[in-house]
């Protein structure tokens, strides 16, 4: 069922099943997901994909530097004839919301959403809303050397389980692309492929999927590498690694696996850990790839 889902979502982002995979595995694992490129690549549309697949309520909001936290969150207004105030949801209340451009606004925007990120429930004037289950962030990203983008803090990186990047389609995939319908036309065609309640099943074995001592010593390995002065300036947070092995643990589930391997762990390490990490020596995103490549080259698997 999950690779019938998987299927499905890469008919309509074509060439890109890597990054479909991926996208699936984040939100097995009850995670975010960060798309970092440029306009134009299917982001937005992998976002719809992945929505309209599993029949669950969507929300997109374009993030500029003038949006507030209320025209996210919500508001209360004061409505006359019922003599008193009442709260209007945010586009923030939907299964999966769609911040689409994020670091276009400014940092207090940002920072809405932390808490809902975090939580799966806001607080608004004083009263705390809890957030539709499932709760799932897309937040795309314009390289950071775009004008009129302001780089995501550190604390709200590390809430995104995973950053992805589409990049072009290759020469074939670009050819189905020119000759086939207007993807918008094909997303408006999906059905979904399982139902809520089925969903949240998977999500629920992604905890019984075994993890052995040793693997857990591996992921340790990693981390703790991560913290040596000798790679980063800064590594992971345990935050960081619960999600890691949840990754893995969904990653196996996607395979048809009960048992978390060295591969996994592998195959998550750079989009899992490189937008968490401050490399010794450069800052840079793609640095920061670099480095996390070669600090998962330079550690021995138990």
């Amino acid at each position: 069922m999950l690779q019938k889902l998987v299927d499905q979502i890469s008919t309509i982002v074509i060439g890109k099943r890597g990054q479909v995979e991926l996208s699936v595995i984040c939100l097995l694992a009850n995670g975010h997901l960060l798309i970092e490129d440029i306009p134009g690549v299917g982001k937005t549309t992998l976002a719809h994909a992945l929505a309209r697949s599993l029949g669950l309520s969507f929300s997109r909001v374009q993030f500029t530097a003038d949006l507030l936290p209320s025209d996210l969150l919500g508001v209360s207004v004061y409505e006359r004839e019922r003599e008193g105030f009442v709260f209007h949801p945010g586009p923030v209340f939907a299964q999966v919301l769609l911040a689409d451009e994020i670091n276009r606004a400014g940092p207090r925007t940002q920072s809405a959403l932390l808490e809902a990120m975090e939580e799966r429930q806001v607080t608004i004037d004083g009263q705390t809303r809890a957030l539709p289950e499932p709760f799932f962030v897309i937040a795309t990203q314009n390289p950071i050397e775009q004008l009129g983008t302001h780089p995501l803090p550190e604390s709200q990186l590390d809430r995104f389980a995973l950053r992805i990047s589409l990049g072009y389609p290759d020469a074939q995939a670009e050819r189905a692309l020119l000759k086939g319908l207007d993807k918008r036309l094909e997303l408006q065609a999906i059905k979904p492929v399982m139902s809520l309640d089925e969903w949240r099943g998977w999500q629920a074995r992604v905890d019984s999927v075994h993890v052995a001592d040793a693997l857990l010593d591996y992921l340790q390995a990693l981390v703790a590498a991560t913290r040596s002065p000798r790679w980063c300036i800064q590594g992971l947070s345990p935050r960081a690694a619960l999600s890691l092995l949840r990754l893995g643990r969904a990653r196996a589930l996607l395979q048809g696996r009960q048992h978390v391997s060295p591969e996994d762990l592998q195959a998550l390490w750079v989009p899992a850990v490189a937008h968490r990490l401050v490399p010794a020596g450069a800052g840079a995103a793609g640095d920061a790839s670099q480095q996390a490549q070669a600090l998962l080259d330079a550690t021995p698997v138990p």
